[in-house]
Protein backbone atom coordinates (compact mmCIF):
# COMPACT_ATOMS: atom_id res chain seq x y z
CA UNK A 1 0.00 0.00 0.00
CA UNK A 2 1.22 3.49 -0.74
CA UNK A 3 2.27 5.65 1.87
CA UNK A 4 1.71 8.73 1.08
CA UNK A 5 -0.52 10.67 -1.94
CA UNK A 6 0.50 14.04 -3.63
CA UNK A 7 -1.34 16.14 -5.57
CA UNK A 8 -0.69 18.45 -7.81
CA UNK A 9 -2.15 21.13 -9.92
CA UNK A 10 -0.44 21.64 -13.64
CA UNK A 11 -0.79 24.88 -15.13
CA UNK A 12 1.91 27.07 -13.44
CA UNK A 13 2.33 24.30 -11.28
CA UNK A 14 3.67 21.17 -12.91
CA UNK A 15 4.21 23.28 -15.81
CA UNK A 16 5.33 26.65 -16.32
CA UNK A 17 2.61 27.44 -18.81
CA UNK A 18 -0.90 28.14 -19.28
CA UNK A 19 -2.52 26.01 -21.60
CA UNK A 20 -5.53 27.71 -22.72
CA UNK A 21 -3.53 30.84 -23.42
CA UNK A 22 -0.86 28.93 -25.67
CA UNK A 23 -4.60 27.75 -27.08
CA UNK A 24 -5.47 31.33 -27.02
CA UNK A 25 -2.39 32.03 -28.96
CA UNK A 26 -3.42 29.90 -31.66
CA UNK A 27 -6.70 31.74 -31.71
CA UNK A 28 -5.25 35.09 -32.02
CA UNK A 29 -7.00 36.18 -28.59
CA UNK A 30 -4.72 35.47 -25.63
CA UNK A 31 -4.29 38.90 -24.29
CA UNK A 32 -7.97 38.55 -23.66
CA UNK A 33 -7.73 35.25 -22.41
CA UNK A 34 -5.11 36.18 -20.30
CA UNK A 35 -6.52 38.43 -18.51
CA UNK A 36 -9.72 36.12 -17.39
CA UNK A 37 -7.18 34.02 -16.06
CA UNK A 38 -5.48 36.05 -14.26
CA UNK A 39 -8.79 37.22 -12.17
CA UNK A 40 -9.99 33.62 -12.18
CA UNK A 41 -6.72 32.43 -10.25
CA UNK A 42 -6.79 35.44 -8.07
CA UNK A 43 -10.24 34.54 -6.59
CA UNK A 44 -11.77 37.58 -8.46
CA UNK A 45 -13.97 35.14 -11.04
CA UNK A 46 -15.97 32.21 -10.80
CA UNK A 47 -13.77 29.98 -12.24
CA UNK A 48 -16.50 28.14 -14.05
CA UNK A 49 -17.88 30.91 -15.75
CA UNK A 50 -14.08 32.11 -16.97
CA UNK A 51 -13.38 28.64 -17.91
CA UNK A 52 -16.77 28.96 -20.37
CA UNK A 53 -15.60 32.16 -21.40
CA UNK A 54 -12.14 31.14 -22.32
CA UNK A 55 -12.88 27.88 -23.77
CA UNK A 56 -16.01 29.91 -26.25
CA UNK A 57 -13.15 32.21 -27.53
CA UNK A 58 -11.36 28.82 -29.08
CA UNK A 59 -14.27 27.62 -31.48
CA UNK A 60 -13.11 26.84 -34.90
CA UNK A 61 -9.89 25.69 -34.07
CA UNK A 62 -8.26 22.55 -35.20
CA UNK A 63 -7.65 19.34 -33.46
CA UNK A 64 -3.74 19.65 -34.62
CA UNK A 65 -3.55 22.58 -32.20
CA UNK A 66 -3.60 19.78 -29.24
CA UNK A 67 -0.46 18.39 -30.94
CA UNK A 68 1.46 22.12 -31.37
CA UNK A 69 1.00 22.72 -28.04
CA UNK A 70 1.58 19.92 -26.40
CA UNK A 71 5.07 20.31 -28.28
CA UNK A 72 5.33 24.19 -26.12
CA UNK A 73 4.57 22.75 -23.01
CA UNK A 74 7.88 23.31 -20.54
CA UNK A 75 7.72 20.98 -17.10
CA UNK A 76 8.41 23.37 -13.82
CA UNK A 77 12.18 23.02 -13.67
CA UNK A 78 12.03 19.57 -10.60
CA UNK A 79 8.92 18.21 -12.24
CA UNK A 80 10.80 14.64 -12.91
CA UNK A 81 12.62 14.87 -10.14
CA UNK A 82 9.63 15.51 -7.96
CA UNK A 83 7.43 12.38 -9.13
CA UNK A 84 10.74 10.16 -8.96
CA UNK A 85 11.75 11.38 -5.11
CA UNK A 86 8.37 10.93 -4.57
CA UNK A 87 7.44 7.39 -5.54
CA UNK A 88 11.03 6.47 -4.42
CA UNK A 89 9.80 6.72 -0.71
CA UNK A 90 6.39 4.74 -1.60
CA UNK A 91 4.55 7.96 -2.57
CA UNK A 92 1.55 8.15 -5.46
CA UNK A 93 1.71 11.31 -7.76
CA UNK A 94 -1.59 12.58 -9.06
CA UNK A 95 -2.50 15.69 -10.88
CA UNK A 96 -5.85 17.40 -11.18
CA UNK A 97 -6.10 20.42 -13.71
CA UNK A 98 -8.76 23.21 -14.75
CA UNK A 99 -7.22 22.44 -17.84
CA UNK A 100 -7.57 19.92 -20.56
CA UNK A 101 -6.71 16.11 -21.25
CA UNK A 102 -5.88 16.59 -24.68
CA UNK A 103 -2.91 18.22 -23.61
CA UNK A 104 -2.18 16.48 -20.46
CA UNK A 105 -2.84 12.77 -21.35
CA UNK A 106 1.02 13.04 -23.30
CA UNK A 107 2.49 15.04 -20.58
CA UNK A 108 1.48 12.43 -17.92
CA UNK A 109 2.89 9.59 -19.46
CA UNK A 110 5.88 11.08 -20.13
CA UNK A 111 6.40 12.15 -16.37
CA UNK A 112 5.27 8.72 -14.90
CA UNK A 113 2.25 10.13 -13.04
CA UNK A 114 0.17 7.24 -11.22
CA UNK A 115 -3.62 9.17 -11.88
CA UNK A 116 -4.53 12.55 -13.65
CA UNK A 117 -7.75 14.25 -14.51
CA UNK A 118 -8.74 17.31 -16.15
CA UNK A 119 -11.91 18.60 -17.82
CA UNK A 120 -12.35 18.14 -21.99
CA UNK A 121 -12.88 19.94 -24.56
CA UNK A 122 -15.85 19.32 -27.16
CA UNK A 123 -14.91 18.54 -31.37
CA UNK A 124 -16.96 18.28 -34.07
CA UNK A 125 -15.94 17.51 -37.75
CA UNK A 126 -12.21 18.04 -36.52
CA UNK A 127 -12.93 21.34 -35.08
CA UNK A 128 -13.21 22.69 -31.67
CA UNK A 129 -16.86 23.76 -30.50
CA UNK A 130 -16.14 26.82 -28.00
CA UNK A 131 -17.80 24.31 -25.29
CA UNK A 132 -16.54 21.79 -22.97
CA UNK A 133 -18.06 18.17 -22.42
CA UNK A 134 -18.40 16.16 -19.14
CA UNK A 135 -18.32 17.53 -15.82
CA UNK A 136 -16.37 21.03 -14.84
CA UNK A 137 -12.97 20.27 -13.29
CA UNK A 138 -13.28 23.23 -10.42
CA UNK A 139 -12.42 23.83 -6.98
CA UNK A 140 -14.80 21.58 -5.65
CA UNK A 141 -13.72 18.57 -8.33
CA UNK A 142 -10.12 19.15 -6.97
CA UNK A 143 -11.10 18.09 -3.99
CA UNK A 144 -13.11 15.56 -4.79
CA UNK A 145 -10.33 14.06 -6.93
CA UNK A 146 -7.84 14.02 -4.18
CA UNK A 147 -10.43 12.12 -1.68
CA UNK A 148 -11.43 9.49 -4.41
CA UNK A 149 -7.35 8.88 -5.31
CA UNK A 150 -6.64 8.56 -1.33
CA UNK A 151 -9.58 6.02 -0.86
CA UNK A 152 -8.57 4.35 -4.09
CA UNK A 153 -5.06 3.83 -2.60
CA UNK A 154 -6.12 3.46 1.10
CA UNK A 155 -3.89 6.44 2.08
CA UNK A 156 -5.47 9.05 5.08
CA UNK A 157 -6.23 12.05 4.42
CA UNK A 158 -3.83 13.07 6.74
CA UNK A 159 -1.31 11.79 4.48
CA UNK A 160 -1.83 13.88 1.41
CA UNK A 161 -0.25 16.55 0.33
CA UNK A 162 -1.58 19.39 -2.06
CA UNK A 163 0.42 21.50 -3.95
CA UNK A 164 -1.37 24.28 -6.17
CA UNK A 165 -0.89 28.32 -7.28
CA UNK A 166 -4.56 29.55 -7.70
CA UNK A 167 -7.79 30.00 -5.75
CA UNK A 168 -9.21 27.19 -7.60
CA UNK A 169 -6.97 25.18 -5.77
CA UNK A 170 -7.88 26.40 -2.60
CA UNK A 171 -10.43 23.34 -1.69
CA UNK A 172 -8.49 20.67 -2.08
CA UNK A 173 -5.82 22.50 0.15
CA UNK A 174 -8.17 22.52 3.14
CA UNK A 175 -8.97 18.85 2.24
CA UNK A 176 -5.08 17.90 2.34
CA UNK A 177 -3.47 17.07 5.51
CA UNK A 178 -0.35 18.91 4.33
CA UNK A 179 -1.14 21.74 1.56
CA UNK A 180 1.67 23.94 -0.09
CA UNK A 181 1.21 27.20 -2.10
CA UNK A 182 3.86 26.68 -4.80
CA UNK A 183 4.18 29.93 -7.30
CA UNK A 184 1.35 30.94 -5.66
CA UNK A 185 -1.24 34.47 -5.97
CA UNK A 186 -1.33 35.79 -2.73
CA UNK A 187 -5.06 34.55 -1.24
CA UNK A 188 -3.12 30.93 -2.12
CA UNK A 189 0.16 31.98 0.20
CA UNK A 190 -2.62 33.64 2.74
CA UNK A 191 -3.71 30.27 3.31
CA UNK A 192 -1.33 27.32 2.74
CA UNK A 193 0.34 25.29 5.39
CA UNK A 194 3.73 25.98 3.80
CA UNK A 195 5.06 28.33 1.01
CA UNK A 196 7.58 27.35 -1.78
CA UNK A 197 8.68 31.22 -3.75
CA UNK A 198 11.60 28.99 -5.67
CA UNK A 199 9.97 27.99 -9.48
CA UNK A 200 11.35 24.66 -8.86
CA UNK A 201 9.78 21.86 -7.53
CA UNK A 202 12.56 19.62 -6.21
CA UNK A 203 12.43 22.34 -3.80
CA UNK A 204 9.10 21.23 -2.33
CA UNK A 205 10.88 17.86 -1.44
CA UNK A 206 12.74 19.57 1.41
CA UNK A 207 9.29 20.41 3.04
CA UNK A 208 7.73 17.63 2.64
CA UNK A 209 10.67 15.86 4.63
CA UNK A 210 11.96 13.64 1.87
CA UNK A 211 15.52 13.65 0.39
CA UNK A 212 15.93 14.73 -3.06
CA UNK A 213 19.38 12.58 -3.16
Amino acid sequence: MPRFLTVLDVDSTLIQDEVIELLAEAAGVRDEVAGITDRAMAGELDFAESLAARVATLAGLPVSVFAEVSERLRPTGGADRLVEVVRSHGGVVAVVSGGFHETLDPLAGRLGLDRWRANRLGVVSGRLTGETTGPIIDAAAKAESLRTWAEEFGIPLDRTIAIGDGANDLEMMRVAGLSIAFNAKPVVRAQADLVVADRELSQVLAVMGLSSR
